[in-house]
């Protein structure tokens, strides 16, 4: 079985890749995306926000990669949310999210999610040496929530743990009216993606299926 190091902190991206039967190694990287997007920004301009989520991905799977893992592969990725050409993290605060949330009901953002793949198998096991990314880009529809409903959502402490400042797969996913793109590109990591930059190292997805648990099917 190929082995896949996930450079992410995030519990969504890891439950996301065991229920698809991957079970990852997972170190988080230690990047100061701030300074990352300040390099990128000095070098090639402002950043579109999905090439800004690509640059913060890379930077995470690279800083992973250079202490020597005990992996074939190593995964990065990195999310955030445009709305109207402003992109959006984690919010800093209660007080940031409350905000935000009265700025995104009703209305739809693009919810970009960079990943970045890095090839460390030796040669003779196939590998390619390859470093290549993609970023997953998915439009979703916010409900329009009233006050009493953004109070009580940001008091569970949720939104201020991921980009956006909403989860899909959690409380917040009963204000998602709807989503057009990958699903999966919301929680975090894409899981078509992954396999079509999986293919551009000659590997399948079901190389790294092993032992995890995967999603009861239910009736």
């Amino acid at each position: 079985m190929t082995t896949l190091l996930l450079a992410s902190a995030s519990p969504a991206r890891l439950t996301t890749l065991r229920q698809a039967g991957i079970d990852p190694l997972v170190q988080v990287s230690g990047v100061d995306e701030d300074a990352a997007l300040a390099e990128a920004t000095r070098r090639w301009g402002e950043p579109e926000p999905a090439d800004a989520v690509l640059v913060l991905a890379q930077a995470k799977a690279r800083a992973v990669a250079a202490t020597d893992p005990d992996a074939d592969l190593v995964l990065g990725c990195d999310s955030l949310l445009e709305l109207d050409g402003q992109v959006h993290g984690k919010p800093r605060d209660a007080e940031e999210a409350v905000a935000r949330w009265r700025r995104m009901r009703g209305r739809s953002g693009q919810l970009h999610t960079g990943h970045w793949l890095i090839d460390l198998r030796d040669p003779d096991q196939g590998g390619t040496g390859a470093t290549l990314g993609a970023t997953s880009t998915t439009v979703v529809h916010f409900a329009d929530v009233s006050d009493v409903e953004i109070d009580a959502y940001v008091a569970t402490g949720e939104p201020l743990a991921v980009a956006g400042a909403f989860t899909v797969d959690g409380r917040g996913g009963a204000f998602v009216t709807g989503i057009e793109g990958d699903h999966h590109g919301v929680v975090g990591l894409s899981l078509p993606l992954l396999r079509s930059l999986l293919a551009d190292v000659d590997l399948h997805v079901h190389d790294l299926w092993g032992t995890a648990q995967t999603g009861d099917a239910t009736g």
